[in-house]
């Protein structure tokens, strides 16, 4: 995992989607306009908490997340997503 110039803030997460499937289990080939959008990936960077709510989640930590959660961004080349800790559903 690469390092990230960024630091989130208060209850905020860093999220580095995993890549979409790109074949079904029976073996045929998904093409890109028909993946769906991974809803599980690392946590890349975490904010320090609220004051009345710390952070549960971890740098290195996969996590399942909304399908419409977050902010999608690009940094250097990379896609990711920022969201609020409580948009996270698990932790695997």
């Amino acid at each position: 995992m690469k390092e990230v110039n960024i630091k989130p803030l208060a209850d905020r997460v860093l999220i580095e989607p995993l890549a979409a499937e790109t074949t079904t289990a029976s073996g045929i080939i998904i093409p890109d306009s028909a993946k769906e959008k991974p809803q599980k990936g690392t946590v890349v960077a975490v904010g320090t908490g609220t004051k009345d709510e710390p952070l549960t989640v971890k740098v290195g930590d996969t996590v399942l997340y909304g399908k419409y959660a977050g902010t999608e961004l690009k940094l250097e080349g990379t896609d990711y997503l920022i969201m609020r800790e409580s948009d996270i559903f698990a932790i695997l």
